[in-house]
């Protein structure tokens, strides 16, 4: 009985080493480790006013760049009721069940099986045996399973896995960034729609107003049917705009009401685009800091660290994969036989498997891997690019829309004097009415051509803060809450 013991004692001495030697041979990877990728990164941005500084527009929270309560409870109601920020959500809770189905492979996999059967002649296949005892069989195991991570294989898989979820976890952040501009955008296309609208109803009503006169005058002969069938033409063509504009402001409430997650319908405001103002400042900030601020930047670093990690997983292939294996329990036959000593089974052993020929294939995966680590790599380069010449075409939008709208504002400004000269002309006989329609027809597309770069200049700083990553300092809770009050934690 002693040396049956002992016999035990040794095995069991001897499956610990075989567990724990592995633990301290397994201390590293094979693959590369992960090293961002080096990005051409500019001094400063092209279209920046004055020497870079570290202060960005995107440090502010979304609701501080446009004090407006109403866009405020819109982008709050969009950043929670939005589809796409819902989807984007689901995505990130699926990634991360990955890594914790990835982390699972750390440990043992324990696993059991029952099987009880009852019958005549079960066991032997020849019925002239003459048995006639009803025979039963029951096998009740427990079964354990571990792959020891001697090369890292598990260690990549869950760095993948990481490196996945993190991917996701930013797309979502660029889900909100997207949904608050857009929002946002459309906000103001829906303002400046508005602004547009009641410039074509006082040109219609200007248009309107010197038809009248005209027919006055023509009532009184002293002048022709002519300058009233011209007012006529200019207040019809005029008023036409009015519906059109009216149907693009009903598509933009639409979209709007889409991004709140609700069915198409009106959206009140009494706001109106003039009366909202900009940002005295828009500093850009370090061109060096988008890199760590973009959530399409940030996302695609993270693809390139997952394709880093499978490179090590197509590594780990060539190399052998050791296993232990144990088995518990009872093997009984006839069933009578259950509860006695002899019918206790159990194993405990190592596998040990690996390559020997393979035609190429785990070379090929391999190659395949530091192609799409590659790939990636020239992607999160684009994606950096990309970055920076969104940042500079914003800031050298912002500056020279103000320059054409202070050009614009005096040729406005000078266009309502000349229609007040040339009424006043024609009513003191000076000059036809030719003069009067002209200077109305010019006045028209000139306030047009102003309101619309009133809008863009609003546009462009809602663009120039989606394209600096901004909000990358808010937490999730602090995204929807919308409180100028609330503190701002660093992610």
């Amino acid at each position: 009985m002693r040396s049956s013991k002992q016999f035990t004692a040794r095995r069991l001495v001897r499956a610990a080493a075989m567990v724990i030697l592995p633990l301290f041979l397994s201390s590293c990877a094979v693959g590369p480790n992960y090293q961002r990728p080096k990005v051409n990164t500019p001094a400063a941005y092209r279209g920046a006013e004055g020497p870079s500084q570290q202060a960005s527009l995107a440090d502010l929270a979304w609701w501080e760049v446009f004090k407006d309560e109403t866009l405020t409870g819109l982008v709050k109601t969009a950043l929670t009721n939005n589809y796409d920020v819902g989807i984007a959500v689901t995505r990130v809770e699926q990634e991360r069940e990955m890594v914790a189905e990835a982390r699972a492979q750390y440990f043992p996999a324990v696993d059991y099986k029952t099987q009880l059967t009852a019958g005549r002649n079960q066991f032997q296949f020849s019925p002239s045996s003459g048995t006639t005892d009803v025979t039963g069989f029951l096998a009740a195991l427990a079964s354990a399973s571990w792959e020891i991570d001697l090369w890292g294989r598990i260690r990549r898989l869950n760095e993948a896995a990481r490196a996945q979820y993190l991917s996701t976890d930013e797309v979502r952040r660029g889900v909100l960034l997207t949904v608050m501009s857009d929002t946002s955008q459309a906000y103001f296309q829906y303002l400046g729609l508005q602004l547009q609208l009641a410039i074509a109803r006082n040109n219609a009503h200007a248009f309107g107003e010197s038809r009248k006169l005209f027919e006055e005058k023509l009532q009184g002969g002293v002048a022709s049917l002519l300058p009233v069938s011209r007012a006529t033409a200019d207040e019809a063509a005029a008023a036409a705009q009015i519906p059109e504009l009216e149907r693009q402001i009903a598509v933009t409430e639409n979209e709007m009401s889409v991004l709140l997650g609700k069915n198409p319908g009106p959206i009140e405001t009494n706001a109106n685009l003039l009366g909202e103002t900009l940002p005295p400042e828009v500093p850009a900030g370090l061109p060096s800091a988008l890199l760590e601020r973009r959530p399409d930047v940030l996302s695609a670093e993270q693809t390139v660290h997952y394709a880093n990690a499978q490179i090590g997983v197509a590594t780990a292939a060539f190399f052998p994969q050791i296993g232990l294996t144990a088995f518990a329990g009872k093997i009984s036959s006839p069933l009578s036989a259950a509860t006695a000593g002899f019918t206790n089974a159990w194993s405990a052993g190592t596998n040990l498997s690996g390559p020997i020929f393979e035609g190429g294939r785990l070379r090929a995966q391999k190659r395949q891997a530091i192609a799409a680590w590659r790939q990636a790599t020239l992607q999160y380069q684009q994606s950096a690019l990309s970055a920076f010449q969104d940042v500079s075409n914003a800031l050298i939008s912002r500056e020279k829309y103000e320059g054409i709208r202070v050009e614009q504002a005096r040729a406005v400004e000078a266009q309502q004097t000349a229609v007040r000269i040339a009424q006043k002309r024609y009513l003191q006989g000076l000059s036809s009415y030719y003069e009067v329609l002209e200077a109305e027809e010019q006045l028209y597309p000139r306030e047009l051509s102003l309101a619309q770069t009133e809008l863009n200049q609003r546009l462009v700083i809602v663009q120039l803060y989606k394209a600096l990553g901004g909000g990358w300092n808010l937490t999730d809770a602090q995204w929807t809450a919308a409180n100028t009050q609330a503190g701002i934690q660093k992610r």
